[in-house]
This record gives structure tokens, sequence and C-alpha cells, in this order.
């Protein structure tokens, strides 16, 4: 089901913004293009790129932590109804980097189990009160590293600039505005199109109202207008009313807000989740639901399975799973991946005269486009299709000339031209496809035929 916010909110950003005195260049910062090549922000609402409303209903998952979790975890949320997952990483100023090899694979897989993927470094939690904590700008320098990975990725993927980037301390939280816009500013210097997420300070609960009363301004440092606001409800978010007013605010500001993290309790107290559930329902707000598995210090209960084992939901899993207002009853998929239907759209009775599936007879066949160029550089994706069997392995053969400098989603030959399956790609039934990716050296290929057999 496609779920639309229930007021009417242009008008009232107008005036927001105006009263704000900013209302030119912040209505430019809150409302983009509805042209946008990706996910993008219009009229104060998160949509895809071709309109439709986008509504993440989806968990957080710890990748820094538990790397050797992640390829089940993606296909285990996808199955309890998510349409998104927020996925930690690490820049390496606090843990140990996630390398730019697995977050193309993390994007990869996230893609093969249609989920829009949020990607968050997590190094920055806590800055001014955490020791060891990094700042944005350390943030931006991960994001910059990781570009060539991400380019091209905008209608699938969401950049979380930084989670919860301060503490309590009030005079560090005093820059979360400026340092924020120059995160995103510098974002869209190194060349990032994607929408831009941006955590609330205070620990991401914005108790004392820095991001709700600054938003306006941060928006408006946007050059592309594409910059989402995350809160984090904990024990701050205890009475139902306070969720209410909180989520109201930004509705009536026309500014794009998502909850990125919630449990039911926390140390901090009880969280009024069953108002969080009915209230961004709606209002056509998105959540995900902290987290699938792996909590420890005494928070353990935010487990949503135990032992990353989907079959073993906690009674938090199956509230946020099977629950009123949960992900069974409201997760609907991007339309990316095929989910909701576009209204206006009509069907074409006119047959192809060229359809691109295998020919009669073939094993498989393989696609190649290219997702993005650049001076030196280009990404593409291989889209392996079975033929009229089933196929067990595959194999596939790049043009001559293309020099593969990165690849994920498969697995490269020592000739560097051929290509087999990753470890959960390599098994297609009849008619179906995977994909992987690639970042290849020099000018992107002008001859695109990619060969393919049964491996």
């Amino acid at each position: 089901m496609t779920r639309l916010r229930t007021r009417t909110v242009a008008g009232v950003a107008a005036a927001t913004l105006a009263a704000a005195g900013l209302s030119a260049l912040a209505a430019h910062g809150a409302v983009a293009d509805d042209d946008a090549s990706g996910i993008h922000v219009a009229d104060g609402r998160i949509v895809e790129a071709d309109g439709t409303d986008l509504v993440l209903r989806g968990v957080n998952h710890p990748h820094a932590w538990y790397t050797g979790t992640t390829t089940q975890a993606l296909a285990d949320i996808k199955a309890v109804d998510a349409n998104a997952v927020r996925v930690v990483l690490a820049s390496g100023d606090r843990w140990t980097r996630t390398s730019a090899a697995e977050v193309a694979a993390i994007v990869d897989g996230c893609e093969a189990n249609r989920l829009i993927c949020q990607l968050e470094v997590h190094d920055t939690t806590g800055y001014g009160e955490q020791a060891g904590a990094a700042t944005l700008d350390q943030a931006a320098d991960y994001w910059e590293y990781l570009y060539p990975t991400l380019a091209g990725t905008e209608d699938h993927v969401l950049v979380n600039i930084g989670n919860e980037p301060y503490g309590n301390d009030a005079a560090t939280n005093a820059g979360w505005a400026d340092d924020t816009s120059a995160a995103v500013q510098r974002l869209r210097d190194v060349g990032y199109d994607h929408a831009l997420v941006v955590d609330a300070p205070s620990w991401g609960q914005d108790w004392a109202h820095i991001m709700r009363d600054q938003a306006p301004a941060v928006a408006a440092a946007d050059p592309d207008g594409n910059t989402i606001f995350s809160v984090h409800m904990y024990g701050v978010y205890s009475q139902g009313s306070t969720v209410t007013q909180y989520l109201e605010h930004f509705v009536d500001a026309g500014l794009p807000l998502m909850i990125g993290e919630f449990g039911y309790t926390h140390s901090d107290g009880s969280v009024a989740y069953d108002t969080i559930l009915a209230e961004t329902e709606r209002l056509g707000i998105g959540w995900l639901a902290w987290s699938w598995s792996g909590n420890g210090g005494g928070v353990e209960y935010l487990d949503l399975v135990e032992n990353f084992d989907v079959g073993s939901p906690s009674s938090w899993g199956e509230r946020i799973f099977t629950g009123p207002d949960g992900l069974s009853e409201t997760s609907v998929e991007a339309s990316v991946f095929g989910g909701a239907p576009d209204p206006d759209s009509t069907p074409d009775p006119t047959p192809d005269p060229d359809p691109t599936g295998p020919p009669a007879g073939a094993a498989c066949t393989a696609e190649l486009t290219v997702a993005n160029a650049w001076q030196g550089g280009y990404q593409a994706q291989v889209t392996v299709t079975a033929g009229d069997t089933a196929v067990d392995g595959w194999i596939t053969t790049l043009p001559t000339g293309v020099a593969v400098a990165q690849l994920w989603g498969g697995t490269l030959g020592d000739d560097g031209a051929t290509v087999t399956p990753a470890a959960w790609n390599g098994s297609l039934a009849a008619g179906a496809s995977t994909s992987y990716g690639f970042i290849g050296s020099g000018a992107a290929p002008s001859d695109a035929d990619v060969t393919c057999a049964a491996g």
C-alpha cells in the first residue's frame, strides 16, 4: 500500500521558512527537483526518481562489528518484509575501517534483496562527550574515499553522513548546524548526487531541539536541496505526545524526516513505540528499528532476532515484524525494484520487437550497462539472466579492453576478463537474473557485449 502524508505541507513550509528569514534560500534546500535521477526530496517528502513516495520500513544491521553476518542478514531482513536497511559502517577513526570492497558488496547485497540501502558512519557517535569519536569532517574524508564505489547508486542508496554526531555537551552541540552544513557541502563538492541523511545531536535524540530549530538553515545549505533529517527515539520519547509533536513539526515545516533508530526501551527509559509506529504510518514518515542482532553492553534486549537467527525473533522483533503498523502491515517495496506501481502508468499493448531475454537454447545471457562515468574511470553493472532452464553456476567474459579496478557481486578471474559468481548468486532459476558491478579504469567500453555460459 502507498502511504501519503495527510496534510498539505508546501504552503506551511513557505510560511515557516519565511518567518525564519530564509524563505528564498531555504525553500531551495527543502524542495528538490522532481526530475532528480535518484531518491530525492520533493515538497518535504522523500520520493524515488519516478516520484513515488519512499516510506522507509526497515531495521538497522551492525555490519562493522559483525562483518561475517551481513550476506545472510540482508536476505533475512527482506524475509521479514522490510523495504530498507540501515547498515553500520566504520570509517577507521574509532573502529576498523569498512573497506570499499565491503561497501560494494553490501550495496550489491541490498540490491539483490530489493532493499533500499542506507549507509552510515558510526565513528562519529557522541562526539564532544564520547572519547575517540570522530568529527563530521573526518566522516566526510571516508565518504570521499567511498565516492568511486557509490557513484551511480543514487536510486537505491542513502548516505547517512554520521551517526549521532554529538553527545550532550552544549558547547559542542552549538556547532551542529555549521558542521553538518559543511559536511553536506563537502560531499556535494566531491560529486555525491545522493540524498544525504543527517542525524540530530544529543545522541541523536534532539531533546534540546537543535536540529528541529536549525533544520531549515541546513536544508538551505545543500546546493542540491536533497538533505533528509534523522532523529533517534529512545527514552526522551517516553510520552506519545512528545513523539507526535516532534514529527508534526517537521511535516508542518515541509522538511523531510525519518526515524533512523528507535527501540522499545533503553537505559534512559521506556519508549512510546506504539505511538511511533502509528504516527509514522499516519504521517508517511519512514523508520528503521534498532537493531537486527548483536547488541551488547546491557542492551541485548534490543536484538530483533537472537544470534542473527531469523527463526528466533525476540518479543521486540515480533512487535516490529508482525505487530500493528509493523513491517508486514506497512512496508511497500521500493518502485526501483518493481514495488508499488505508478498509478499513472498504462500497459503498452505493443509487443517488444527486440526482447532482451536469453535466446531459445542459450544457457544464459549477460548485459553490461554503464551507470556512471568520470575522467579516467566509470562504474558498470552486468546483469546475468538464465535461459529456459536453471543454471547452477555461470561464467561471463567482459569485452576486450575492459580494465577492472574493483569488482563486487562476483569473482574476477586471473585473466582480468572472466567473472564467476560470488558465494550467493551462482544458482539461477529459469529466467531469473542476478548482477555484479565493477569500477573500470580508462574510458567506458563502447562494445557492451558480454558472453555468458553455464559454469
